[in-house]
């Protein structure tokens, strides 16, 4: 058991989670939306401080970060459970586990050994990824404050509805996210997802506003949020805060609850990078399809191939301080 942080009690017995954006008002020996934020007694507890339930290495592009320290890797953990409901979850088996089955697993890790794991594995980051990272905020911040001490860079990737209070409590230690905005419909949020965009939209200006590299994904899945018209609305949103902004539209699969659907035709990708680049978005690239040449980056200003990408397998690089190494055009990033 571990006090959570970002609650406030109630008058009858009850606490309200100001963790994230559901701001959950949650009875004596209940659980929150994302079922490991628990009240005893009148007092808010996380019950996946020490539960870490996945660890890889991974290249930093699987997350996928395209400009933050390219090339280097990053030890990726995270806990059970998820403030969201997605249809499509591909990680469904840890998000869902304390929903779907009451179950809390993983083994005690603390803070401080998962900083020494990633020094040890030479990673040059941490990623709090797999499942929603703001639902183990406590872990995360504890470990992101351990790990800023070290020299080690701290990640999100997130489905974007920590709240305001919660992000600028951690933003001081969180380098980069990738925030995944899963379409530009209300109803697609409520119904598929278990959330409002609102709060995701404001999030992600939030991100910016506090100077944390961002890069956005679209899962882009057929019949639900690929129509030409939600697609121009992404982008433009993204243009509208920074174009230099990296986009990433991917491609989705058959997983979890939503089996009826195809995978996403390479050509709806190859539009929506279209409709990116015409929105004045600098950095657009393709998901899930490796070898099809959209996860490549271009110069934007002279357009020679800068990075040569396989998967997250880089072949080319052609970027010498920061810069084009044929123009000289700034890159936008962190590292590059």
């Amino acid at each position: 058991m571990h006090e959570a942080m970002l609650w406030e009690p109630m008058t009858d017995g009850r606490v309200q989670c100001i963790l994230c954006s559901h701001r959950c008002k949650i009875q004596d020996g209940k659980r929150g939306i994302c079922h490991v934020r628990e009240n005893r007694g009148g007092r808010l507890y996380t019950l996946v401080y020490d539960r870490v339930i996945a660890q890889h290495v991974d290249p930093i592009e699987k997350k996928p970060l395209f400009h933050f320290y390219p090339k280097s890797y990053s030890y990726s953990i995270a806990t059970p459970g998820c403030n969201f409901s997605c249809l499509f979850c591909q990680n469904a088996d840890i998000s869902q586990m304390p929903a779907e089955g009451g179950q809390i697993m993983g083994r005690p890790m603390s803070p401080e050994a998962i900083v020494r794991e990633a020094i040890g594995q030479d990673c040059k980051s941490i990623s709090y990824t797999y499942t929603e990272p703001t639902i183990f905020f406590e872990l995360a911040y504890d470990t992101a404050k351990a790990a800023h001490e070290k020299g080690i860079k701290n990640v999100f990737v997130t489905n974007g509805y920590t709240t305001k209070e919660a992000l600028t409590r951690i933003s001081p230690y969180l380098d980069a996210a990738n925030v995944d905005l899963k379409g530009f419909n209300e109803d697609f949020y409520r119904k598929v997802c278990g959330a409002k965009l609102r709060h995701v939209l404001d999030t992600i200006r939030l991100y910016h506003e506090l100077g944390i590299w961002l890069e956005i994904t679209t899962l882009i899945i057929p019949g639900h949020n690929d129509s030409r018209e939600e697609l121009i609305q992404i982008a433009g949103f993204i243009a509208s805060i920074d174009r230099d902004i990296p986009w990433h539209v991917t491609q989705f699969h058959p997983t979890y609850k939503l089996m009826d659907r195809p995978r996403t035709p390479v050509e709806t990708l190859r539009m929506a990078r279209r409709i990116g680049r015409e929105a004045g978005l600098r950095y657009v690239y393709e998901g899930n399809v490796p070898g099809e040449g959209g996860e490549n980056t271009n110069c934007p200003e002279c357009g020679q191939l800068l990075v040569d990408r396989f998967g997250y397998i880089i072949s080319k690089y052609h970027i010498v301080d920061g810069k084009c190494e044929y123009c000289k055009t700034k890159i936008s990033g962190v590292g590059v």
